[in-house]
């Protein structure tokens, strides 16, 4: 695929909104597909569901996972993703509000790749997006696309 997809699985518009103006503003261009639940977050990864006409090879680049989700929470999307071979090695970065330690233990133990806290104001907000796009979709050798 020529296009690089981010997953962004948000429940909350504001704050998905506010993570793609953070992501214009800081140029990044990749298409970002957002889902806003765990199950809908699963049908798309998984090509099932609304999302079983997608192309199952074509995996997002990251998976931006917010963990307070209705339906499935983000550690069971995260736990989900791990225990399948085709997206076990996909990246995963917990974008949450949540600042306990418990959260962020088992975010890490559960396999996310990264573990960032959404900041309230917005400019550090757009700041931290901008990095995430630059490293995850620019920088990062994925290894669910490397050559087999």
């Amino acid at each position: 695929m020529d296009h690089k997809i981010i997953l962004l699985v948000e429940d909350n518009p504001d704050d998905a909104e506010l993570t793609l103006l953070a992501f214009q503003e800081s140029r990044v261009k990749n298409q970002v597909v957002v889902v806003h639940d765990g199950v809908e977050a699963l049908d798309y990864l998984f090509c099932t569901g609304k999302h079983a006409d997608r192309a199952p090879d074509d995996l997002p680049e990251v998976v931006l996972l917010d963990l307070k989700l209705p339906k499935l929470d983000g550690h069971q999307v995260l736990e989900r993703i791990r225990a399948d071979p085709r997206t076990r090695l996909l990246p995963v970065v917990i974008l949450t509000s949540s600042d306990m330690e418990a959260d962020v233990v088992k975010g890490y133990e559960g396999g996310a790749n990264s573990y960032v806290r959404k900041p309230v104001d917005f400019k550090e907000f757009s700041e931290a997006v901008k990095h995430l796009g630059l490293y995850w979709v620019l920088m990062n050798i994925g290894a669910h696309h490397a050559p087999e």
